[in-house]
C-alpha cells in the first residue's frame, strides 16, 4: 500500500506542475516560403492571448542555432536588415545564406506560451561542380567519383555521364554498364566502382541540378583502368634477392681470406694510437684551486 501511496501522490504533484503551463495558441500564415536572392521576406505570428512577450529564432540546414530578436531587440547579426512589422518581423537583403528554419515564440500573462517554426529557402541555381576523378586505377581494386557543388539551393541532385552517356542508377539498366559493379547516389554526388574492370574506362563528368537550372563539369576526366604488373614484381624481388646473395658472397670471401680480420686489428691499432678519435685523452685530468676560496670566512 505504500508504494501505491507514493505513486499517487507523485501523479498528483506531476498534474500541479502542469497546470501551471498554459498552452496557448500561436499560428503562421508564412509557413513555407521559396524566394530569390536580395529581395525581403516577411514572418508572420500570431498570438491568441494579449501582450504577447515574443522571440525569434533561426535554425540553418546544418543545425546551427542563433538568436533572432530577444527581450524587445534584434541581436547583432540582424541589426540594420530585420525590422518589426505589425505582425511579425520582416528580413531585407535576403541572402542564401538565410535559408533554414525561423521559429516565433511567445509568452503571456498566467504563464501561457505558444509558438511556430517557418521554413525560408533562398533559390540559388547550382554553380559548376568540382569533380574528383581518379586518372589510373588497378583492375579489380575500388574507385570512388566524387562530384561537389554546395551553392544549390534547394540542394542539388547529381548525375554522371560516361563517354556522353548518360548513367542509370541500375548499371544492369543498360547493355553498355551490365558488366560493371557501381552505384551512384544522387543526392551525395558519389560515384563508387566496388571492383574496376577493363569495361570501367572512360571519360566521365557530372551535372548538378536543382529547380532553378543545372550546371555540368566543364571538361571529362579520363579513367584509365590497368592490370597489376605481376611480372615487374617478380623481376623487382628478385633483382633485390640476387644484390642480397652478392653482398653475402662478398662478405663470405672476404671473411674466408681473413681481410675482416685484419680490417679490425687495423682499426684497433689505430684507435689505441690516436685515442681522441673516439673522444679520450690520453692526458690525466688536471686539478686547479682558486685562490679565491682561501679568503672564505666561516
Amino acid at each position: 500500500m505504500a508504494g501505491y501511496s507514493a505513486e499517487i501522490v507523485t501523479l498528483v504533484l506531476l498534474l500541479l506542475c502542469s497546470c501551471s503551463l498554459v498552452l496557448g495558441d500561436v499560428t503562421t500564415t508564412t509557413a513555407y516560403q521559396a524566394v530569390k536572392e536580395n529581395v525581403s521576406v516577411d514572418f508572420v505570428c500570431k498570438a491568441n492571448f494579449d501582450n504577447a512577450n515574443w522571440r525569434w529564432k533561426y535554425q540553418d540546414k546544418d543545425g546551427s542555432k542563433k538568436l533572432v530578436f530577444i527581450d524587445g531587440k534584434f541581436t547583432d547579426d540582424y541589426i540594420g536588415r530585420a525590422t518589426l512589422t505589425g505582425t511579425g518581423i520582416r528580413l531585407t537583403g535576403i541572402t542564401r545564406k538565410d535559408t533554414g528554419d525561423y521559429t516565433c515564440d511567445a509568452t503571456g500573462a498566467n504563464n501561457a506560451f505558444g509558438e511556430a517554426t517557418m521554413k525560408l529557402v533562398v533559390e540559388v541555381p547550382p554553380s559548376t561542380p568540382v569533380m574528383q576523378v581518379p586518372t589510373s586505377v588497378t583492375t579489380g581494386s575500388e574507385a570512388v567519383l566524387r562530384c561537389i557543388e554546395k551553392d544549390g539551393s534547394p540542394p542539388s541532385t547529381f548525375k554522371w555521364y560516361k563517354n556522353k552517356t548518360l548513367m542509370p542508377d541500375n548499371p544492369k539498366s543498360l547493355p553498355m554498364f551490365q558488366n560493371s559493379s557501381y552505384t551512384l547516389d544522387s543526392k551525395t554526388g558519389e560515384l563508387r566502382f566496388s571492383t574496376t574492370t577493363k569495361d570501367d574506362i572512360g571519360e566521365y563528368y557530372c551535372e548538378a541540378s536543382n529547380t532553378l537550372g543545372k550546371a555540368a563539369a566543364t571538361t571529362p576526366v579520363l579513367m584509365e583502368v590497368y592490370d597489376t604488373n605481376v611480372g615487374g614484381i617478380v623481376a623487382a624481388v628478385i633483382i633485390v634477392l640476387l644484390i642480397l646473395a652478392l653482398v653475402g658472397v662478398g662478405l663470405w670471401f672476404a671473411y674466408s681470406r681473413g681481410y675482416i680480420g685484419i680490417l679490425v686489428k687495423r682499426l684497433s691499432t689505430a684507435l689505441l694510437r690516436r685515442p681522441e678519435v673516439i673522444g679520450i685523452s690520453s692526458r690525466p685530468p688536471r686539478l686547479s684551486c682558486n685562490p679565491q676560496w682561501r679568503s672564505l670566512h666561516f
